[in-house]
């Protein structure tokens, strides 16, 4: 198992277990999560690819793989996800393009080929 599928697979346990355990405050979250990716003003996948882009400026890997992948199912494409990612990268300066290694390896994952320039 690599490190996208490990960190993918901890995820689903963790929710599966918060869910069993029946915590309140994981069930409001999952609630608001619900509520801020629905189409508005804003289409879940732009919501997705701005989340993708604070993933990288926070050095969430866990955020990265979820909301790349999110992004992806919503219509992103990988050049959309990669703008995403360059946008995370201006404003989290040098350590993002640390980051942004890790959102390289997720767009691989998900997409299989890389965006030409």
């Amino acid at each position: 198992m690599n490190k996208i599928e490990e960190i993918a697979q901890k995820r689903r346990e963790a929710h599966q277990q918060l869910l069993s355990m029946k915590s309140k405050t994981y069930k409001a979250f999952l609630e608001m999560e619900k509520a801020t990716y629905s189409d508005g003003a804003l289409s879940k996948k732009v919501k997705e690819l701005m989340a993708a882009s604070i993933s990288v400026v926070i050095n969430c890997e866990s955020c990265m793989e979820w909301h790349i992948r999110q992004a992806a199912k919503a219509g992103a494409s990988a050049k959309e996800v990669l703008e995403a990612i360059e946008v995370g990268i201006e404003m989290g300066g040098g350590p993002a393009t640390v980051s942004a290694r890790f959102a390289l390896d997720v767009m691989q994952d998900v997409f299989g080929s890389m965006p030409a320039g």
